[in-house]
């Protein structure tokens, strides 16, 4: 059905332009022209039109532990028992309701596509499910019930440490057994409608040295995304150099796993030498900056990994909070504390990661700009808002939050109207989701 919306700032390009009429069909824009006062069949969207705002990472359950988590110090391994506890809990049916529950929010924030890192496969203690992925269709399903477009990034995880001691406890639930094991299960994986289907390593922790490459082989072969969490942590540096002489991301350049399809998550601890070889690979890199300080991972070398040639993109991770704004703010923000300086990303930059880039990253390489033949997503944000008030539209990046989405349009239908999602009671689904795994 042809859609008219009549936008009284919109994001193109690297800029806000006024008065664009903007005309989709069949979840596709026909044509996007400025300057043109609003016609009495065009649906207003008052306020500043940003392109779809894609989220390039996500966990969906580990959206149970926001504010549990702080009673007391630790780090990121004493976080990671709670996590494993509500790993331990999950079933297809509370799974779905709890992530159909995140992507909603996700939705009211401005995502109109996530990259689901999905690594919790199996029932417990790795029983495997008479659908072999049950788990992930039931993520699919959520996507599509909350209106959003998903890309399933599978996750091979096999091991528990560097070293390779087996599985154990909570964590078999993500284990397939062997890299050969894990593509005959995906292999399987039907996307259906308004998703894909991507691969993900966990990390050089999970997946031993010798089944990198075939991971690898499998995106390569299929043309799919390949996400990887990467040096998150010191210790796992430490221990890749210990067994294996070194980085994890050296690691992942001998298995043939970096390159344009790839993106590395968090990418915190790196050496020179890493950011050479992922910029020079042109290597994506997604940055979670509210979970990274929420965990205590520490602030990455972000300016250093565009300069070197990797495109940036941001995810919400273990959703400390779920604002997509806030992401790509923080990318400038964390790198002035860093390195005590102002001004490494324009506002332009940053809104490159948080839709075109992060969707390229997600395998959708047609949506996150409002051109014509793009997919026909919007994110409106209010400038009458508190925070938004008197504000520069062109630094609306460094203003809004995502209290101030108001209208949500994916592939062309409304998924938030007036600051509400159109299909479901978002805070009542989040609240019965998790009091039933508390």
């Amino acid at each position: 059905m042809p859609m008219t919306w009549h936008a009284d700032l919109a994001w193109l390009g690297d800029a806000p332009v006024a008065d664009v009429l903007i005309t989709a069909d069949g979840g596709r824009f026909t044509s996007v022209t400025p300057g043109v006062p609003r016609p009495p069949d065009a649906e207003r969207l008052a306020g500043l039109t940003l392109p779809g705002l894609a989220n390039a990472h996500s966990h969906a359950f580990h959206r149970a532990l926001r504010g549990r988590t702080h009673a007391g110090r630790g780090t990121f391994w004493t976080w990671r028992e709670q996590m494993y506890a509500v790993a331990a809990r999950l079933t297809p049916g509370s799974y779905l309701r709890l992530a159909r529950a995140v992507f909603a929010e996700m939705a009211l924030a401005g995502i109109t596509c996530v990259g689901e890192f999905h690594y919790l496969h199996h029932g417990p203690g790795g029983q495997r499910y008479d659908d072999p992925n049950e788990m992930g269709a039931a993520l699919i399903e959520a996507a599509a019930q909350a209106g959003i477009r998903i890309t399933l990034l599978d996750t091979c995880y096999l091991t528990a440490s560097v070293s390779g001691e087996p599985l154990n406890g909570a964590a078999l639930r993500f284990g397939d057994g062997s890299a050969t094991a894990w593509v005959d299960r995906v292999e399987v994986l039907k996307p259906g409608k308004n998703a894909l289907v991507g691969a993900a390593i966990h990390s050089v922790r999970a997946v031993p040295r010798d089944q990198l490459p075939e991971v690898a082989a499998w995106a390569a072969g299929r043309g799919a995304p390949l996400h990887v969490h990467l040096s998150e942590q010191r210790a796992e540096n430490d221990a890749a150099v210990a067994a294996h002489g070194r980085t994890p991301t050296a690691l992942l350049a001998e298995a043939g796993a970096l390159g344009p399809r790839t993106t590395v998550v968090h990418a915190t601890h790196l050496t020179e030498r890493d950011v050479a070889t992922l910029g020079g690979s042109r290597t994506r890199a997604c940055l979670c900056p509210t979970t990274e300080r929420d965990l205590g991972d520490g602030i990455g070398p972000a300016a250093a990994l565009a300069a070197a040639g990797s495109p940036l993109c941001t995810g919400s991770d273990s959703h400390a909070v779920i604002d997509p704004l806030e992401e790509a703010r923080a990318v400038e923000l964390h790198e002035r504390l860093r390195t005590e300086h102002r001004g490494h990303f324009t506002a332009g930059a940053l809104m490159q990661a948080a839709t075109a880039d992060g969707h390229a990253s997600l395998g959708w390489d047609d949506a996150g700009t409002i051109t014509v033949g793009a997919r026909a997503d919007l994110v409106t944000v209010t400038l009458e808002s508190a925070r938004t008030a008197g504000t520069d539209p062109a630094g609306i990046v460094f203003a809004a939050s995502a209290a101030d989405v108001t209208d949500v349009i994916v592939d062309g239908d409304r998924i938030v109207r007036d600051g509400r999602h159109t299909r479901l009671d978002v805070p009542r689904e989040l609240r019965e989701a998790i009091a039933w795994l508390s």
